[in-house]
C-alpha cells in the first residue's frame, strides 16, 4: 500500500478562522460558547451554541461565487483555500485528474430549506429560488471545493452524521493508498445552527440546556447534559508520500490506520458495550501494525452526552485493557462544541498539531468526576508529552463508527 501523508490544513472554527488561530485557542483553553445570535431562541430549550464569528466569505472567494453557496459550502471553500496555500500545491503543475476531493456535510443547508419553505407557504412555488436545490444539498461542499480549485479527480461526499469528517478523511486516505488519486482534499463542514437545527436536536433531548458557557459542553463530567452545537469546517490535504517528496512539500504527519464499523443497534444511541467503536479502534491500530500499548493518546468523540461518553469509555477499555488507565484522553468539543459533520476533521487537525508540538490539550470545563467514566481525560491543565501516535474517534447517529490513527512523520 502507498503511504499517505498530511501536507496542508485549513480550519474555520468558533475559536479561530484559520488553523493557527484555532490551535492557539486550543492551547489557551479558549471556548467558543455563547448566546445564539443567528436567531431568537426565546422559545427554545437551548440558548447556547458555538458560533463562528466574523466570517466574511468575500475574504476567501469571489463575491458572486459566494452568493451561489450556502454557508456550509462557504466554510468548506474557505478552509480548503487555507489548506491548499498551506500545502504549497500548485494545480498548474499537477494532473488535475489525480487530485480529488472528499468533503462531507452531515446535513447540508437547513437555512436554505427554512428560507425557501417560508417563501413556498407565503408566496407560492413560483417564487422559489432557482438555486435552492444546488445550495441546499450536502454534496455541494465537495462540488464547490472542486470547482474553486480545479480538482478533477475523485469527488465524493460522505454523509455519516457526526462521523462524516472522519469518514471523509478515511476514504480519501484509502483512495490514495489504492492509487485512485495522488492528492485528496478531505474533511467536513457544517453550519446547522438554525431554528430547525436547534429545535430538532432539542426535541431529541440531545442538546445541553445549560445557560452557563463554562458548564455547557463538559465531556465526561458527571453533570454533562448534552452537546452544544458548533459550526465550521476542517479540510486537510492528504498526499501520497513520494508525490509529496518529489515536489518538496512539508510533511506534517502520516495517516497509518483507519477503522470503520457499524453498531447495528439504535438510530441515536451507541451500543452499550462499546463494541462497535472498539472494533473501529482495533482495526485502525491493526492496520498500522503496532501494539495497542504503543498508543498513548486518544482524541475522543466526547460529545458531553451521557450515553456517548460512557459507552466510548467502555470501548476504550475493551481495546486497550489495563493500558487504558495510563493513556491521555481528551475532547476538543469541550472548547468548540459539536461541529457535527465537521467535528472529526477539526479534531484530526488537532491531533496533527498535538503530534507536532508534543502538547495534549485539556478537556476544558471538567469539574465533577463520574465513577463510570474513570480514565484520564486531561482535566487538570494541558500535558506536555512526546507522542508518536494519535487516535481520533467519531461516532454518528445511525451507528456509524470511524477511527483514524495518525503518526508523527518519520522517513
Amino acid at each position: 500500500m502507498r503511504r499517505v501523508v498530511v501536507t496542508g490544513m485549513g480550519a474555520i472554527t468558533p475559536i479561530g478562522l484559520n488553523t493557527e488561530d484555532f490551535w492557539n485557542g486550543v492551547k489557551e483553553g479558549k471556548t467558543g460558547f455563547g448566546e445564539v445570535t443567528h436567531f431568537d431562541t426565546t422559545d427554545y430549550k437551548t440558548h447556547l451554541a458555538a458560533e463562528v464569528k466574523d466570517f466574511n466569505a468575500k475574504d476567501y472567494m469571489d463575491f458572486k461565487a459566494a452568493k451561489r453557496m450556502a454557508l456550509f459550502s462557504q466554510y468548506a471553500v474557505a478552509a480548503a483555500k487555507e489548506a491548499m496555500e498551506d500545502s504549497g500545491l500548485e494545480m498548474e503543475k499537477e494532473d488535475p485528474f489525480r487530485v480529488g476531493c472528499a468533503v462531507g456535510s452531515g446535513i447540508g443547508s437547513l437555512q436554505v430549506i427554512e428560507q425557501e419553505h417560508t417563501k413556498l407557504l407565503e408566496k407560492g412555488p413560483k417564487r422559489l429560488a432557482p438555486l435552492m436545490v444546488p445550495m441546499m444539498i450536502s454534496n455541494m461542499a465537495a462540488g464547490n471545493v472542486s470547482i474553486q480549485f480545479g480538482l478533477r479527480g475523485k469527488n465524493i461526499n460522505v454523509v455519516t452524521a457526526c462521523a462524516t469528517g472522519t469518514h471523509s478523511i478515511g476514504e480519501a486516505y484509502r483512495s490514495i493508498q489504492c492509487g485512485d488519486a495522488d492528492v485528496m482534499f478531505a474533511g467536513g463542514t457544517e453550519a446547522a445552527i438554525s431554528p430547525v437545527g436547534l429545535g430538532g436536536f432539542g426535541a431529541l433531548t440531545a442538546l445541553s440546556t445549560s445557560t452557563d458557557p463554562k458548564r455547557c459542553s463538559i465531556p465526561f463530567d458527571k453533570e454533562r447534559d448534552g452537546f452544544v452545537m458548533g459550526e465550521g469546517a476542517g479540510i486537510v490535504v492528504l498526499e501520497e508520500l513520494e508525490h509529496a517528496k518529489a515536489r518538496g512539500a512539508k510533511i506534517m504527519a502520516e495517516v497509518v490506520g483507519y477503522g470503520a464499523t457499524a453498531d447495528a443497534y439504535h438510530i441515536t444511541s451507541p451500543i452499550e458495550d462499546g463494541s462497535g467503536a472498539a472494533k473501529a479502534m482495533e482495526l485502525a491500530v491493526k492496520e498500522a501494525g503496532i501494539s495497542t500499548d504503543d498508543v498513548w493518546y486518544i482524541n475522543a468523540h466526547g460529545t458531553s452526552t451521557h450515553h456517548n461518553d460512557l459507552f466510548e469509555t467502555n470501548a476504550i477499555k475493551i481495546v486497550f485493557g489495563e493500558h487504558a488507565k495510563e493513556m491521555k484522553i481528551n475532547s476538543t468539543k469541550s472548547m468548540v462544541g459539536h461541529l457535527l459533520g465537521a467535528a472529526g476533521a477539526v479534531e484530526f487537525i488537532t491531533c496533527v498539531k498535538e503530534l507536532q508540538e508534543g502538547f495534549i490539550h485539556e478537556t476544558v470545563g471538567y469539574q465533577v468526576p463520574d465513577e463510570d467514566c474513570d480514565l484520564d481525560y486531561v482535566t487538570n491543565g494541558p500535558v506536555k508529552m512526546d507522542i508518536q501516535y494519535a487516535l481520533s474517534n467519531s461516532l454518528g447517529f445511525g451507528g456509524h463508527n470511524a477511527t483514524l490513527l495518525v503518526k508523527k512523520f518519520t522517513l
